[in-house]
């Protein structure tokens, strides 16, 4: 089911999304060869009590039969799509590229959102595939609009990523957010069956999050049992922001970079 927002929660996650863009921003900035996931992770935990907020990836279970997720950040280095956490330590090294994906309840409500950056100088392909996922998230973000679909959005982010020769991955997705770390409905980042019947509408809060990959689109669960790793060894990135439609039927990215 649908949670809709009141335009009184969109300002709310809206508040608390400017707070977590600048968090995550001042993470993204520490990263450089030698730094280590957990030192990435005790800072955005640091940053996200002093601001009054809550990590909301940390001890999140999604069932009750899940294990607890043991940090506040996720980093996902080179191969690794999604999902990795920032313990046990891993230092970065030079053209490393890492996903860093950030969660936070302020007052009572959730955002998301992600970056993957390179650590110090890294390969042109590489570059190639953060352009390409950055850009087909700002793609996305413009078919956020009322009576629009889920599809509409779906579409814009499959046909960049294949069009410039890439991997889309299909077992993970975007998703409502907001009361709930996660919620309905599902915002998948290619085209289903499902996603045309979905039309957006205002008090929508949606995160979208494009995982592309330099190779194929399959993926498979790490050791550790957490971690989702590209099938074939090939870098992944993504880009993530939660984005509202608020009662005045104008888009909003709660969690825009200033």
């Amino acid at each position: 089911m649908i949670i809709y927002k009141t335009q009184k929660e969109i300002d709310t996650i809206g508040k608390g999304g400017k707070i977590l863009a600048q968090i995550l921003k001042q993470v993204a900035q520490t990263v450089k060869p030698g730094v280590g996931t957990k030192e990435l992770d005790e800072m955005a935990e640091r940053l996200i009590l002093q601001s009054g907020g809550q990590p909301s990836f940390k001890n999140y279970r999604p069932s009750s039969a899940d294990r607890p997720f043991p940090t506040t950040l996720c980093t996902s280095i080179n191969d690794e799509v999604v999902h990795a956490p920032a313990i046990p330590n891993r230092f970065l090294k030079e053209g490393d590229i890492i996903g860093l994906d950030i969660g936070m309840q302020y007052k009572g409500l959730y955002t998301d959102m992600a970056v993957t950056v390179g650590v110090g100088q890294i390969s042109k392909q590489a570059q190639r595939l953060l352009n390409v996922t950055q850009e087909a998230l700002s793609l996305a973000l413009d078919q956020v609009k009322e009576g629009n679909y889920i599809s509409d959005i779906s579409a814009a982010i499959q046909q960049y990523a294949e069009k410039n020769g890439f991997g889309v991955v299909r077992e993970l997705v975007g998703h409502g957010v907001g009361k709930k770390v996660h919620e309905d409905p599902n915002v998948p980042n290619f085209v289903t069956e499902e996603s045309k019947l979905i039309m957006i509408k205002r008090g929508m809060v949606l995160a979208l999050e494009p995982m592309i990959n330099i190779g194929g689109w399959q993926i498979e669960v790490a050791d550790d049992d957490t971690t989702f790793k590209t099938a074939d060894g090939s870098l992944s990135a993504q880009f993530e922001h939660t984005v509202a439609v608020d009662h005045n039927g104008e888009t909003r990215v709660l969690t825009a970079f200033e």
